[in-house]
């Protein structure tokens, strides 16, 4: 390989890394913009991803059989994973991005706030 066939080589690398940044940052700033409007959609228990992790709206209705770990109590309020504003009937999620879930259900991915 000749140095200008390399040099040509790192500048189109660079060039593209510096399209990803921007790509990048401008998907961060729409997702906070987003999270702060408060116009996510709300998560569906039919989801693939909600499914697997056996998403309840109601954390009264989550199968005891399948999920023994769950208790009554357990609520995304009340979960590390949810973001939002404490009192929000539905808030985002770190597990379900893009998505809101609401307070009141429950998943497999709950971890109790440390106190």
């Amino acid at each position: 390989m000749s140095q200008q066939d390399f040099n040509a080589t790192r500048r189109r690398f660079f060039g593209q890394v510096a399209a990803a940044g921007v790509g990048v940052a401008a998907g961060v700033a729409l997702t906070s913009q987003s999270f702060a409007q408060g116009a996510l959609p709300e998560l569906g228990e039919t989801e693939p991803t909600a499914a697997a992790l056996g998403y309840k709206a109601d954390t009264t209705k989550v199968d005891g059989a399948k999920y023994p770990n769950h208790k009554p109590e357990q609520v995304c309020a009340n979960c590390n994973l949810i973001q939002g504003k404490d009192g929000d009937a539905l808030r985002p999620c770190a597990i379900f991005p893009g998505k809101a879930v609401q307070a009141n259900g429950w998943c497999a991915a709950y971890v109790p706030k440390k106190a």
